[in-house]
């Protein structure tokens, strides 16, 4: 068996045993999907009603679905930290079993619960009065796209899960940086009333860029209040993001398994 087959493999069967293990942590599942629908609610009856309506309850859900898939990050941090904390991690290095794979199969059973974040914040946007106004090619694009994102910030996650010393660790730095990520951007609001440094932040952040390019796949166009803007990241937003999420799953996946050795061999 080739080593791509191996990985392949093991992977897929790890990421079966996290799916396994989810029935005993329902608790972390309901979270994972009862957040991005408490943000559907809170931002499109709290301040939709000042932003534009049912035209900011549109614009709102492209900046959800990269927000929801991004805080699922803090899931994958965390279980691999529990896994370690569990001496699990040290079991698996005593298996016959390539380091990819022990990785790989944490980030595809999150890419899996991702899906099942992304079907339930749909459900809840078409509630409150989304809908999608495009083809069913470019729809199925867009949700290729958050996915694409989604499996990248797991590979975050996965290094921060890593580096952390205990569970407790873990579950604060796995949520420390994900607030100034999804808000400093155009996630929610437009960049155009941001400070000069501020706003360049946001318009270069990725979730900005999966938000933007997300909205126009699925044709949800914003508010006449809510400015646009035309900084290069904003004009080429499916190219940027698609980058963004090729490289932060490069770079992350190198970090992660650096993390890995040295975790494993210590």
């Amino acid at each position: 068996m080739t080593s791509v087959k191996r990985v392949a493999r093991d992977a897929s069967i790890i990421a079966w045993r996290n799916l396994l293990n989810l029935r005993r942590t329902p608790g972390s599942v309901i979270t994972a999907l009862v957040q991005p629908v408490m943000f559907v609610l809170l931002l499109a009856y709290v301040f939709g009603g000042s932003l534009g309506g049912g035209a900011y309850r549109t614009f709102l859900m492209g900046g959800i679905f990269a927000q929801a898939v991004t805080f699922n990050a803090a899931f994958t941090a965390l279980g691999l930290a529990n896994d370690m904390d569990k001496g699990i991690i040290d079991r698996f290095r005593s298996l016959p079993m390539p380091r990819m794979a022990v990785i790989l199969g944490r980030t595809l059973s999150d890419l899996i619960m991702s899906m099942v974040t992304l079907l339930t914040t749909s459900l809840c946007g078409l509630l409150v009065g989304w809908r999608i106004g495009t083809s069913a090619g470019e729809a199925v694009l867009a949700y290729l796209l958050i996915l694409l994102f989604a499996f990248a910030m797991s590979w975050v996650g996965a290094a921060i899960g890593l580096l952390a010393r205990s569970v407790e660790v873990a579950q604060s730095a796995g949520l420390i940086w994900l607030f100034p990520v999804t808000f400093i951007s155009s996630a929610f609001v437009s960049t155009a009333t941001m400070p000069g440094p501020l706003r360049a932040v946001a318009e270069w952040n990725p979730v900005s860029a999966t938000a933007t390019a997300v909205r126009h796949l699925l044709g949800n166009p914003p508010p006449g209040g809510i400015a646009v803007g035309n900084a290069w990241p904003v004009v080429h937003a499916l190219p940027y993001a698609s980058l963004c999420a090729v490289v932060i799953t490069g770079v992350f996946m190198a970090l992660a398994l650096r993390r890995f050795r040295h975790v494993t061999v210590g």
